[in-house]
């Protein structure tokens, strides 16, 4: 992700968005067998933004990945067992995959028929599945990973490193690496096993459940037992430094750091735990199992992500970007946004954390920064002033400007209106409320401004609704 125009020197995730969903009609391919009767599924959930990402018919509840990464020819080979629930007869069904090459495709162990259209594997079984019906699609396929340019010009997919690589979704790039349903409403658990040269190391979500080494390779497991979106699943190949300890309480910390970016990275990741601890505080109980990060270096990312439990760092990070990807644990990761319209629950809350982080830490307080940002005096340029009022927080102009600063600060700003209606007491609430209210979910901006309501019956939020989060230029300040 490019980096976001702030005045601090730190630079979470910013721009991924992208939409690199142009379909490049393949050559169809068929194996296996049959047909049978029933309905095709949906190729695309017709998102605001990105209509053809992820597909209708089916519910994943579970990834199995076994992946084989070779850096020098950069060559992934990889079976992907999908499990899920028919939420309609399927006589066919659809998976996002972007390049590589599949080699074979069953449904319930048995040969599947299947075509290549662009990002789209449309899978035949060899009898029709039936409303309600658990089935797992297996999938073999190997090729060099692509990378992805988004609309904003940023970079995604699989990424090449120094002596590895590193995998970033947001929020196309996981289709360049597994097949999947690959739009954030469709959330699963993972299990990831890679295994790459001895030497490397491979880092995934969750837990690592097992390693050994064997002819010169060695094989990672990783488990993440708690829901995720497909474009926060990561896997990150390099000759990492491992370093791991426990938050104050009890949590597992996990990181892995380039050598070349330890020294400048110790610092700061020394201070996760205590990061955690004032989180789990500020924003209720941790989500997750277990938390870390990795820190690298890939050759086209200059942006971090909070890849679920293991935020990805593209080099030593500062620790406002640091409080930003932990808080988008709480809110992103576990609180996955609905659709792409609704990333300012992701990117206003995480910046908002900045805020509360400094506001706790001796720092401004959020109503100082809040007023700097409404005044022109946080920018350097009158440019970078007028960028913050393009479009509003909940309606952006478009797929390209999803992680432009209306999201971020503006939604920010939101938030704080809040704070200031309802004040401190019940805001803490809201916080922590909608954490715990749609743990593991998903979640839109229409389901946000009812929560609040609920919670402050007696107060009216019209204006800001209106005004900071539809709204067009600057509100006027009451």
């Amino acid at each position: 992700m490019v980096s976001r125009p702030r005045r601090i020197t730190s630079v979470p995730r910013f721009a991924r968005i992208a939409a690199v969903f142009a379909l490049l009609v393949l050559a169809p391919t068929a194996c296996g067998g049959g047909g049978g009767h029933g309905s095709r599924g949906g190729a695309g959930l017709r998102d605001p933004y990105f209509p053809k990402a992820g597909n209708g018919g089916y519910d994943v509840t579970h990834y199995g990945l076994r992946l084989s990464y070779d850096p020098g020819p950069r060559r992934l080979t990889g079976t992907a067992t999908i499990t899920a629930r028919a939420t309609q007869d399927l006589s066919a069904l659809n998976l996002d995959l972007k390049g590589l090459t599949v080699r074979k495709v069953t449904v319930e162990g048995e040969a599947a028929r299947w075509k290549r259209a662009g990002q789209e594997l449309t899978v035949r079984p060899s009898r029709a599945l039936e409303e309600g019906e658990t089935f797992a699609v297996t999938v073999h396929y190997s090729g060099a990973p692509k990378t992805l340019t988004d609309p904003d010009d940023s970079k995604e997919g699989w990424l090449r490193t120094a002596d590895g690589a590193v995998a970033l979704g947001e929020p196309a790039g996981s289709m360049t690496w597994f097949p999947g349903n690959h739009h954030p409403r469709d959330k699963a658990a993972y299990d990831i096993t890679v295994t790459v040269p001895e030497g490397l190391r491979a880092v995934s979500n969750g837990e690592l459940t097992a390693e050994h080494t064997e002819r010169g390779r060695t094989t990672f497991a990783w488990h993440t037992a708690e829901p995720m979106a497909s474009y926060l699943a990561t896997v990150a190949i390099g000759a990492y430094e491992i370093h791991r300890s426990t938050t104050g309480g009890g949590l597992p910390v996990y990181t892995a750091v380039d050598p070349d970016q330890a020294e400048a990275s110790r610092a700061v990741l020394a201070r996760l735990p205590e990061v955690m601890d004032w989180a789990g505080t500020t924003f209720g109980p941790y989500p997750f199992s277990s938390v870390g990060a990795v820190v690298d270096r890939p050759d086209d990312a200059g942006y971090a992500l909070e890849t679920q439990t293991r935020p990805f760092f593209p080099g030593a990070p500062d620790l406002d970007t640091l409080v930003h990807e932990l808080a988008h644990q709480w809110y992103g990761d576990s609180v996955t946004p609905r659709t792409w319209r609704d990333m300012w629950l992701n990117e206003g809350f995480a910046t908002y954390a900045e805020w509360l982080w400094q506001e706790d830490h001796g720092g401004d307080t959020a109503q100082e920064t809040f007023d700097a940002l409404y005044a022109g005096d946080y920018f350097d340029t009158e440019e970078d002033d007028r960028a913050l009022w393009a479009f509003p927080p909940a309606r952006p102009a478009s797929a390209a400007h999803l992680s432009d600063p209306p999201v971020y600060w503006r939604g920010a700003m939101v938030l704080h209106k809040i704070r200031q209606t309802v004040g401190d007491d019940l805001f803490h609430d809201i916080l922590k409320g909608w954490a715990a209210a749609h743990r593991h979910g998903t979640a839109s901006t229409g389901d946000f401004t009812a929560y609040v309501e609920r919670q402050a019956p007696d107060e009216d939020f019209g204006r800001i609704w209106a005004d900071w989060l539809y709204g067009e230029g600057r509100p006027k300040r009451p």
